[in-house]
């Protein structure tokens, strides 16, 4: 039989199974916008040929990592509130108050850029105007799950002091929670299936118990899932208890929202009790390691909760708190943050990092029929490793494989050669095949600049760590 694209002699990770499914000389053959076969190279090169070889000898073959939350209209301000505290006060809001609708465009960009070669296939973007940001899964040609942030805060909720409670804003929730129906109404399943979208309540302490009702029930008629973050900090509970008198996971309890449509973002401040009520409802968790780890020094409980009977899984967050998105460096971080929490180098082992960057992550959005996993029948979302790259090297295979260990607490992201998502070479040699990147960098850049001079004075009002430290010749 004739397919489209026949990949061969390569270490062939599959994610099937309970393990990493590795067929060590394996093969996989894409027709379409589909794997058609997976196989050990002898079996699949009897049965097929193919328009385009390659030849993965020497290289790791597995399915493109999803990232499950990601805010990438934020890498316009990437790097501005590292290593320092009031992170959404003083860090990031002085900019984001200048931020344009064309500014988070052209900063989303360079950040599904930065995910594409480091092995990322399916962003599950999750941010305000995501009707514009859609255009750059379009034009790149990466899987999206997208949502638009909807929230009720006036314009200078970041104005305010810790501790006060946020004032709602009825109309500027309705204005954005009709912008996430007409990106569902006009994006969800388009582009061959290849973006769809979901529901995307910002948090039960910014918006109101009216509107999160209504988005519940939005839920239901789209039957579309809720990405939420939920617990994720200490403002958030202070919020709730003072708004509701219950901290986050006993309102949404309380109001039908703990069971398997909800995907809860973070859970940085649950409890072990809330931890495992959360689990056990049918609700899955995210964890983004990097991000949390960085801007508030914690590791959120997700061993607790796969303990508990949950599925979650790993995203990388926004470039302003996590400073990358690169599903590589979440993997290093998630493992090696929980050995140090539990005291104990066995547990979150590589194989839980990898598949919670593959098939658990396609578990959590929703979309594991499709991705997550190199099976016949799924969309062909494939990635390809050079393991002669030093940070592989060596490449033993008995009486121990290191492949994956190498893959966690070794690579960089730049061993990533090629990308092929939807059944298309979106990156062939580390080069983006679809679109001008360097072009998209210089844009990037440029609105930048423009944007820190609108921001300088507030920059400046703010009074920062982070500006301390450029003040003391620290940076």
């Amino acid at each position: 039989m004739k397919v489209d694209i026949l990949i061969t002699n390569g270490f062939v990770a599959t994610m099937e199974g309970n393990g990493v499914g590795m067929i060590e000389d394996g093969a996989v053959a894409i027709k379409g916008n589909k794997i058609e076969a997976v196989g050990p190279t002898a079996q699949i090169t009897r049965n097929y040929t193919a328009e385009r070889l390659i030849d993965a000898k020497n290289k790791l073959v597995m399915p493109g990592f999803v990232d499950a939350h990601i805010h990438s209209g934020l890498a316009i301000i990437r790097g501005v509130a590292q290593d320092m505290s009031n992170w959404m006060q003083k860090g990031i809001w002085p900019f984001m108050k200048h931020l344009t609708v064309e500014d988070t465009v052209k900063g989303s960009m360079v950040n599904i850029i930065e995910g594409i070669k480091a092995g990322t296939t399916t962003f599950c973007d999750y941010d305000s105007h995501m009707t514009d940001i859609v255009q750059n899964y379009k034009s790149i040609g990466a899987r999206a799950r997208v949502a638009e942030m909807v929230n009720e805060l006036p314009p200078n909720s970041g104005d305010l002091e810790v501790g006060e409670l946020y004032s709602f804003n009825p109309a500027i929730g309705e204005e954005k929670l009709q912008r996430n129906i007409e990106l569902m109404e006009r994006y969800h399943e388009t582009e061959e299936g290849r973006i769809t979208c979901i529901l995307g309540p910002q948090g039960p302490d910014m918006m109101s118990l009216e509107l999160l009702t209504e988005m519940k029930g939005l839920a239901e008629k789209y039957d579309s899932k809720l990405h939420m973050h939920v617990a994720q900090g200490d403002r958030e509970i202070d919020q709730m208890v003072k708004r509701y008198g219950k901290r986050s996971v006993a309102f949404l309890d309380e109001h039908g929202f703990l069971n398997d449509r909800l995907i809860s973002v973070h859970l940085t401040e649950a409890t072990d009790e809330e931890t495992e009520q959360v689990a056990r409802s049918g609700a899955k968790m995210i964890y983004c390691a990097g991000s949390i780890g960085i801007i508030d020094g914690i590791v959120p409980p997700m061993l607790k909760f796969l303990e508990s009977g949950g599925t979650a899984c790993l995203g990388s967050d926004q470039a302003p708190g996590n400073n990358c998105n690169n599903m590589i460096n979440e993997m290093k971080f998630a493992a090696i943050l929980n050995k140090v929490r539990r005291a104990n180098p066995t547990v979150f082992h590589a194989t839980l990092a990898v598949r919670s960057a593959t098939i658990e992550a396609a578990k959590v959005m929703g979309i594991d029929h499709e991705v997550g996993s190199l099976r016949p029948g799924k969309k062909a979302d494939v990635i390809l490793l050079n393991l002669e790259d030093p940070t592989f090297t060596p490449v033993i295979t008995t009486p121990v494989r290191n492949i994956i260990p190498n893959l966690v607490y070794s690579a960089r992201g730049h061993e990533v050669e090629t990308s092929i998502i939807d059944g298309k070479i979106v990156m062939k040699d580390r080069k983006i095949t679809t679109i001008d990147e360097q072009m998209a960098i210089k844009e990037a850049q440029q609105a930048a600049n423009n944007m820190e001079k609108r921001a300088y004075e507030d920059i400046l009002a703010a009074d920062s760590d982070i500006l301390k430290m450029m003040e003391d010749g620290l940076l």
